[in-house]
């Protein structure tokens, strides 16, 4: 059946599925999706978007950005917010990889003087920041110092040397999100944690060089001190094998809750806990430690990225300044206008990106006048964008946008598809070099693997959800 058929136009951007689509739902689901995209919505990621509008206290509508695909639960692309008297919190609606995010570095090279030692740069940045599958960091940290870091986030990176002030200005929630316990999280969970903080990760993780090809709004780059022929640093990842692990214990744990709370669901991969519960206050507990055990990773490579580009150019690492750094997979207690008044609700935001509009108190007084960065990264071959939220998705969307391009293909079909050497061979043609841990990572990671991240981002746009600021070219890539 044609998604057309099932889903119903509001603009050509904004479709709606009823809430009499499937019993239960509370409320509609929208899914941000032009007709090209439409063709590849995959009925499962409807059906999860369904799913999640049958969960209690859900405020609004299931939100769905064009970067859409099946996830755990709800589907990766999904944001809902829920009533913090009646509403749940959980973890299929923030992910396993908790506050997997992306910030971005502007330079004082250009594209010019980039170029011609792009090949060291990579392979300098590749040795300095270890990545892969169970990858081990350079940073050895005790029990007590992963405690702290559970409360503080980038806060004690800074503190202890890697980097300076201006970046927790520049990092959604300064780099810490309130309410992390160390007590709620596993030995287990620490100990998959420990050896990696400072470490990139796989799958879609990456490291990237990338230069401002072009610039569609010059006040707003003015204010982000971006130029056409800059050349800046992307750093994708989140919180390793620490997050997932937490993931991973609180499902059991909210699931069991379903059953305490009798909570009636279509799928058990919602499992979910009552906010005020104690075991939806516990998982949140973790969830936040988690998030700002992944600021602080992000913060530790900011410094080693830094250190990179001064051996290979010999400029002072504080030459790299921190434009924004958002997350994609997490909850947060947001003030949002719900039936024409101000309520608090959390905001699960799973594969979808924080995009506050101008004025909001939230984001760094410099970048008030425009509203709040976005970053959109592209796969490898294709272009990021950086753009900024709008006075329209803090109306529709709770201050929110997509968070990159979305999967078309799985990662084993890409294996069976395509070959590693075969892809660095056509980046390379392109004139972006690539280094990564294993040939099959970049077959799996292929941009062919990928949604144009072009599309994603103009469906965004004339939503009205976020407006582009800057084009990224890739130069070189470092993947896990």
């Amino acid at each position: 059946m044609s998604m057309e058929n099932i889903l119903k136009k509001i603009t050509d951007y904004k479709w709606e599925l009823p809430k009499g689509y499937k019993q239960g739902m509370r409320v509609p689901a929208i899914f941000y999706v032009n007709r090209k995209l439409m063709e590849i919505l995959e009925k499962d990621a409807v059906e999860q978007a369904a799913n999640v509008a049958t969960m209690p206290g859900i405020q609004k509508a299931s939100l769905v950005m064009p970067d859409v695909h099946v996830g755990y639960g709800f589907p990766i692309g999904g944001v809902a917010a829920f009533d913090i008297e009646e509403g749940v919190v959980s973890p299929g609606g923030v992910g396993f990889d908790i506050n997997c995010g992306v910030r971005l570095l502007r330079s004082c090279l250009s594209v010019e003087e980039v170029r011609p030692k792009i090949r060291q740069l990579i392979d300098e940045l590749f040795a300095a920041v270890p990545s892969g599958v169970g990858s081990k960091g350079r940073l050895k940290v005790s029990d007590k110092e992963l405690d702290e870091i559970f409360i503080a986030g980038a806060k004690w990176a800074v503190e202890n040397g890697y980097g300076q002030k201006e970046d927790l200005e520049n990092c959604e929630e300064h780099g810490c999100l309130s309410g992390g316990k160390a007590e709620v999280v596993s030995g287990k969970a620490r100990t998959r944690g420990r050896p990696q903080l400072g470490t990139l990760g796989s799958g879609n993780h990456f490291l990237e060089v990338q230069y401002v090809d072009k610039i569609y709004d010059e006040n707003a780059a003015e204010a982000m001190g971006l130029k056409e022929g800059m050349v800046t640093a992307m750093i994708h990842c989140g919180s390793r094998g620490l997050g997932h692990q937490v993931c991973t214990d609180f499902l059991e744990v909210l699931d069991r809750a379903v059953k305490k709370y009798g909570i009636k669901l279509p799928d058990r991969q919602l499992a979910c806990a009552p906010i005020k519960s104690k075991e939806g206050q516990d998982y949140f507990a973790g969830m936040a430690a988690s998030a700002n055990y992944a600021w602080c990773n992000r913060q530790i490579i900011t410094h080693w990225v830094r250190e990179t580009f001064e051996k290979v150019f010999s400029i002072s690492g504080e030459e790299l300044h921190l434009i924004y750094d958002v997350a994609h997979n997490i909850a947060k207690f947001e003030e949002h206008r719900v039936d024409g008044r101000k309520r608090k609700v959390c905001v699960h935001r799973k594969g979808a990106t924080r995009a506050f509009g101008p004025g909001c108190r939230e984001i760094p007084q410099h970048y008030r006048d425009i509203g709040q960065p976005v970053l959109i990264p592209g796969s490898m071959g294709t272009p990021s964008y950086v753009l900024i939220g709008t006075e329209r998705a803090m109306e529709e969307s709770f201050g929110s946008a997509c968070h990159g391009s979305g999967r078309v293909m799985s990662r084993a079909a890409a294996k069976r598809k395509l070959r590693g050497s075969a892809v660095k061979s056509n980046l390379e043609k392109r004139g972006i070099y690539v280094r990564a841990t294993q040939g099959a990572l970049l077959a799996e990671e292929a941009p062919e693997a990928y949604k144009l991240s072009d599309d994603v981002v103009e469906v965004v746009h004339r939503a009205g959800l976020s407006k582009p600021v800057a084009r990224l070219l890739p130069l070189g890539v470092a993947k896990g």
